[in-house]
């Protein structure tokens, strides 16, 4: 039988397994809730340096959080000193990127050893990869528009790898969009002339890679569109695949519980998170959050760097 059918036997496994963690008692636990798993800074797509980034959360009322920022972990010890500084748990994490045919995958990694070979040989090769598509977009949309690469460069953040948010903000700030949304229903929309296609690694290679590193890799907002073809998403698991993340603004009721079904029905991770960048989306720090029980999976399975405990 297809893992896409059968949802109310996993759907009632779910809440057996839910049941049971709630009676838990944690007395030794070192971290504290609420915990968003999912925030970006200027050394990805976000508007905020890391310090920042964890202040915002700690205002939101978290407790324990994550920086994600889009295939680089540079931004990790100005988030961890911020977060503990704060009283917060740092939970050190990057959104690594991959692609299945045309679809983009974001496979966010937790705990994974920010040197190992493969793994900074990879991210290195889609920085480079999103430099170079950057600058080929931004010529071509100078051609049609008063929009120079200066413009893109004085949007992006020091450490931060140009990206099409930065393409979308000078946009912006030249006043030829209203905002990052307008920008990238349109001018940047990979349906239009001038988007130009990222590398990216396949699904599975970008779980071994997680893996072989020490992390925990998570599949960022499954749901938001049609879900990955069955035989992907069995063969990611069988390399590693933790788990989904299932609370998240972008995914849609129904794919949500068929995914919400396999996990519970193979016992794999579920977290929740917001996704924050700052002024670059609406999306607040906390919106989402990630069960206690659940953090605690992702701690015990890591173990190519650790959470920073306050």
């Amino acid at each position: 039988m297809s893992w896409w059918s059968g949802r109310d036997r996993a759907a009632a496994r779910l809440g057996q397994r839910r049941a049971r963690y709630a009676r838990r008692v944690h007395r030794d636990r070192l971290f504290q809730g609420p915990s968003d798993l999912h925030l970006h800074s200027t050394h990805s797509d976000g508007t905020e340096p890391p310090a920042e980034v964890m202040a915002a959360a700690h205002r939101h009322g978290l407790r324990t959080a994550a920086l994600t920022d889009h295939d680089t972990t540079s931004g990790w010890a100005e988030a961890a000193q911020a977060a503990t500084s704060l009283g917060m748990t740092f939970v050190p994490g990057m959104e690594l990127s991959a692609r299945h045919r045309w679809r983009s995958v974001h496979l966010l990694a937790y705990l994974v050893d920010p040197d190992h070979a493969g793994l900074r040989a990879m991210t290195d090769r889609i920085r480079s990869s999103r430099l170079d598509r950057a600058q080929i977009m931004a010529e071509r949309i100078s051609h049609d528009y008063d929009i120079a690469w200066d413009d893109i460069l004085a949007q992006t953040g020091d450490g931060a790898t140009v990206g099409r948010p930065h393409i979308a903000d000078a946009l912006v700030a030249r006043g030829i969009v209203a905002d990052r949304t307008e920008a990238f229903a349109g001018i940047l929309h990979p349906a239009g002339d001038y988007y130009v296609a990222l590398y990216a690694p396949d699904p599975v290679t970008a779980v071994e890679l997680v893996v072989a590193a020490g992390g925990v890799p998570i599949v960022a907002h499954p749901a938001g569109r049609a879900l990955l073809p069955e035989g992907v998403t069995e063969t990611m698991l069988a390399a590693g695949l933790a788990g989904f993340e299932l609370g998240h603004r972008e995914n849609l009721a129904e794919p949500t519980a068929l995914l919400a079904a396999l996990a519970a029905e193979r016992d794999l991770i579920v977290t929740g998170s917001s996704d924050y960048h700052g002024l670059g989306k609406p999306n607040v720090p906390g919106e989402n959050t990630t069960a206690d029980e659940m953090v605690e999976r992702i701690f015990a399975r890591g173990r190519g760097s650790a959470p920073v405990f306050a």
